[in-house]
């Protein structure tokens, strides 16, 4: 049994666990909401069952396969994501005992076995926060090797870096990127799960984007909110105007509903020093590059939300030069 406490998370659109729990309830788990949180009992062994996702979730696949690993019998599901880290994951469980395969459309099977072992592994680079400090290299007119990163995961960004007008090099260690001079290109860009466009290397894209000369086109189909600090940039001087609208080649599930999903960057913008708010993670990282490109000093608040998802955030920055101060819980770029 489990006790589940009422979280929070990153304010980027809705991220509702109802249909987890439904899944839950299909193994044979008995589910009890009440107001200090969520009561989960699994009375017996849970059975292996048919599941299909909605949309392909990294949280909803990752919750299956872990489930289903020790239920009995086997478990199919459908539209899963594929991520890498989802890939990681089973290679993890595979290691402990499980039986996993994968098919060519989504589908994944899980035969449940009775007791998983223990296991050696390297977990992957953090592609996330790669791509990050690749749009802050470009932002900023500057030069960054990334140790550890590589390629495979990261070879939409890739392009869509090259496309914009990012130079990179890749060698057995890492990733070099940097901002090769001239001018940056507008782009059109959709998010996609993958192995699209992830949706979290969108916002710090976006602040590099404010660099580009010409009209850039976002449109964010995996969650409906994330295009929300762009407000702040537009404090800072960018010019990013928000759109209910599909802009991108398809329409997408939030087209039709009364969410602010497509955006157009107009650029080249100077930016200035701000007093900004951090929203969310990704969002965060997109307000630090912002400052560090910006003309003046920013002043940041709620840092915390950085170090949750950027390991050792300060000294990285203080080892590529970043000029920065950290007074109390909120922090100095200039």
């Amino acid at each position: 049994h489990a006790f589940i406490p009422g979280l929070g998370g990153c304010d980027i659109g809705g991220r509702p666990v109802d249909f987890h729990f439904e899944v839950l309830r299909q193994f044979g788990a008995t589910i009890e909401k009440h107001p200090q949180g969520t009561y989960l009992v699994a009375p017996q062994r849970l059975h292996g069952t048919k599941i299909e996702l909605p949309y392909p979730s990294v949280g909803a696949t990752e919750q299956v396969l872990l489930t289903a690993v020790l239920a009995e019998g086997v478990t199919e599901l459908r539209n899963a994501a594929v991520e890498p880290e989802i890939v990681d994951l089973i290679c993890v469980l595979q290691k402990m005992g499980a039986i996993i395969s994968m098919g060519t459309d989504r589908t994944i099977l899980i035969t449940g076995v009775d007791e998983l072992g223990g296991y050696t592994h390297r977990a992957l680079p953090d592609r996330l926060e790669a791509a990050s400090w690749a749009c802050a290299a470009l932002a900023t007119k500057g030069d960054i090797y990334v140790r550890g990163a590589r390629q495979l995961e990261m070879m939409t960004f890739l392009n869509t870096f090259r496309k914009v007008g990012g130079a990179f090099e890749v060698d057995d260690e890492g990733i070099r990127f940097w901002h090769p001079g001239g001018e940056l290109k507008a782009i059109a860009l959709e998010t996609d799960v993958h192995p699209g466009f992830q949706t979290d290397w969108q916002q710090p894209l976006v602040v590099a984007l404010t660099q580009a000369t010409g009209l850039s086109i976002v449109h964010e189909t995996v969650y409906e909110s994330r295009l929300g600090f762009t407000g702040a940039l537009n404090q800072m001087g960018a010019h990013i105007q928000l759109y209910r609208e599909c802009l991108g080649g398809t329409p997408c599930r939030f087209g039709a509903r009364n969410f602010q999903h497509s955006a157009v960057v107009s650029g080249p913008s100077k930016l200035i020093g701000s007093e900004l708010v951090i929203p969310d993670l990704r969002g965060g990282f997109s307000y630090l590059i912002a400052a560090l490109a910006a003309e003046g000093t920013s002043t940041v608040h709620g840092i915390d939300l950085i170090n949750r998802g950027y390991e050792n955030f300060m000294s990285k920055l203080r080892e590529l030069g970043a000029h920065v101060e950290l007074p109390s819980e909120k922090l100095a770029a200039v």
